[in-house]
């Protein structure tokens, strides 16, 4: 991820990937959720990761901008 890509586009751009769709085709709106705006700001500066259910993954998000996407079940 380059330092300009907001970390919520990352998390769309991986979640797409596992759907096989484009990031604006994803079913359902990742807001209810997760803010994206907050997501951004949360590791502005400072290191973590937070993990949250969209769709039927887990998605974990990490400071260092590494975005997993797992299949619920599949841990």
């Amino acid at each position: 991820m380059s330092a300009r890509e907001r970390l919520s586009d990352a998390v769309f751009e991986a979640v797409a990937a596992r759907e096989g769709v484009d990031p604006t085709e994803l079913p359902e709106p990742v807001f209810p959720q997760i803010d994206p705006d907050a997501l951004d700001d949360l590791f502005r500066g400072g290191t973590g990761r937070v993990a949250f259910r969209y769709l039927d993954y887990e998605v974990t998000v990490r400071s260092s901008g590494d975005v997993s996407v797992e299949t619920l079940g599949d841990r």
